[in-house]
């Protein structure tokens, strides 16, 4: 009798013998793999291929070009990272001694800011030379020295009008007529009011080390000394006559006066290249006050 042979027979058998093989190559992979991590192991730490280094830079260039005609003034090279605005502007100074660092203003671009002197350079650097846009800004002078300036003048000039020069006043007159107490009254309250902002200039308020140009101190110098010539030639005028209402009225100018005269305030101003500065300012101009509430009638008359 013929027994019936399983088909199914062979297929496994080869199947059986496939994962054998398999199996026998997976292991072999694996010994190859530990030779192999043996091996990088033992030569050490696989070092990065020097192409791979990632380049830094160490000094930047800076490009400085005249802001209207586009030229290239100077290039400031060597300039280290860590850097601000205001060491570049030092530098430029050395390159092109006729522009002080605060008579300089930089732009990254054309129609741009002018950039603070705190200002890093690596913040404003996209490659390694960095182009500036140079505006000169004219005189500058210091804080310090605009407001001494302003407020220096006022005092002397008062004081030569309360002489009374014979190149301004008549003399004969001068010595003919006699001075009202209001007057000296007048001129103590006006060298108290000045003198305190000289001192309060050196040794109170504290400014930063900006500068602000030239000519806003010829404007307010032109204003404080004007407005004090103008009130002077008349208080101190030989036919100057005391107020109308008498002593009542110069004791309540004078309380105002003292009342007045310690309102003030600092504020703060930014000048045209961006650097933020502190200044004393009156909230109550106490030189109108004075001219108006002490000086009442302070007329010459004919």
């Amino acid at each position: 009798m013929l027994k019936r042979q399983n088909p199914g027979t062979p297929e496994r058998s080869r199947d059986l013998t496939a994962d054998g093989g398999a199996l026998s190559m997976s292991h072999n992979d694996s010994r190859s793999f530990f030779n192999l991590s043996q091996l990088v192991l033992s030569a050490g730490q696989i070092k990065p291929s020097p192409a791979l280094k990632h380049s830094k830079i160490t000094y930047f260039e800076v490009e400085i070009v005249d802001v209207q005609s586009k030229k290239q003034i100077c290039i400031v090279d060597k300039v280290p990272p860590a850097s601000t605005i205001l060491d570049v502007k030092h530098k430029f100074h050395k390159a092109c001694p006729q522009w002080y660092p605060s008579r300089v203003g930089l732009q990254l671009e054309r129609n741009g800011p002018f950039l603070k002197d705190s200002t890093s350079i690596q913040s404003l650097a996209v490659s390694s030379i960095i182009t500036l846009y140079f505006t000169d800004l004219g005189q500058q002078v210091g804080w310090t020295t605009f407001f001494l300036t302003e407020y220096t003048g006022p005092l002397l000039i008062y004081l030569l009008f309360y002489i009374r020069l014979s190149t301004i006043y008549d003399q004969v007159e001068s010595r003919k007529n006699f001075r009202h107490p209001v007057v000296h009254l007048a001129c103590f309250c006006h060298c108290l009011h000045y003198i305190r902002h000289l001192l309060e200039t050196l040794f109170v308020h504290k400014f930063s080390e900006g500068h602000t140009p030239l000519k806003n101190m010829i404007k307010g110098c032109a204003f404080y000394w004007g407005f004090t010539s103008w009130i002077a030639y008349y208080i101190n005028h030989p036919r100057y006559t005391p107020p109308s209402f008498g002593h009542k009225q110069v004791s309540y100018a004078a309380l105002a006066f003292l009342e007045i005269e310690p309102v003030f305030q600092v504020q703060p101003t930014t000048p045209s290249h961006g650097s933020s500065c502190w200044y004393p300012v009156p909230t109550i101009h106490t030189r109108y006050m004075t001219f108006f509430c002490l000086y009442a009638k302070g007329w010459v008359l004919d």
